[in-house]
């Protein structure tokens, strides 16, 4: 048994609230990089140099990358074998709550979300998803998610009978939805599967998988392959001024699901995919 204070827990969460909003995380560098060099317009080779230098500035300067800070998301995997002296929960929600406070980070979150809509001043309460695992680790990643992207998601309930091609149409009719509102070139994280719940968790893991990176299965690894060049030849482009990079990745998530049913949910993120991550 393994014994983690809830203070760790707290500073770690802290340090990577802001450290997500201030550096961008280095596969969105390399991707950012490698589309610049691929680019052949100059509206939208240029728009590239501009999010690259804002990122530079941002890290060197510890200045949030984008002005929405998001809502903070976080994914916890916790070992069996780990024991938290204190809670969990609320030490997260501290660690946001000091993260933010103290990173001059944006507030964004409301606490009634139809009538009051009161901004409760310190960005919680996080949203927390945990997953009991193996082992005497704790794994914690905080996914700070702008609602200018987040407002382009979208999920439905295929037929079965839709099928690889209506998910095709689905998925390319959210990115054609989303166009330029999403801060294009978008990271694009797609769950088919499991159930109207669960397939919204999948496409939004699926969003934060490395980009370059694939799923085991060749067919879905197609499938993210050719979604992707189809949603780069839409010519929407960098900020939607139009190129070659509507996005940067495509990732897809799956699970199994009812007999009478095919969920897919596609998750959209701006360039700056912003996440960080700490093992414990």
């Amino acid at each position: 048994m393994r014994i983690i204070k809830e203070e760790t827990i707290v500073q770690e969460v802290k340090r990577l609230c802001q450290e997500a909003n201030y550096i961008l995380p280095h596969d969105v560098q390399r991707a950012l990089m490698k589309a610049y060099e691929d680019e052949d317009g100059d509206i939208a080779k240029e728009t590239l140099n501009i999010l690259k230098e804002n990122a530079l500035l941002a890290k060197s300067t510890l200045s949030p990358i984008c002005q929405d800070t998001g809502m903070t998301c976080i994914f916890v995997e916790i070992g069996q074998e780990v024991y938290i002296e204190g809670s969990l929960s609320e030490a997260i929600q501290e660690g946001v709550r000091q993260g933010y406070e103290e990173g001059y980070l944006r507030k964004s979150v409301v606490d009634d979300p139809l009538f009051d809509r009161i901004n409760t001043r310190d960005n919680t309460p996080a949203i927390i998803h945990y997953e009991i695992t193996k082992g005497d680790q704790l794994k914690i990643i905080v996914a700070p998610k702008g609602f200018g992207s987040e407002n382009m998601s979208q999920v439905k309930m295929l037929k079965p009978s839709e099928g690889v091609q209506g998910v095709k149409d689905f998925v390319l009719k959210v990115v054609h939805d989303a166009g330029p509102n999403a801060c294009p070139p978008m990271v694009i994280g797609v769950g088919i599967g499991g159930s109207f719940d669960k397939v919204t968790l999948l496409a939004k893991k699926a969003m934060l998988r490395e980009i370059g990176t694939h799923h085991f299965d060749e067919r879905y690894k197609a499938l993210e392959k050719e979604l992707l060049e189809m949603i780069n030849q839409t010519g929407i482009g960098p900020a939607g001024y139009g190129g070659k990079t509507t996005a940067l990745s495509l990732a897809i998530e799956t699970y199994p699901t009812h007999i009478a049913g095919l969920p897919v949910a596609v998750s959209i993120c701006c360039h700056v995919a912003r996440h960080k991550e700490v093992i414990l």
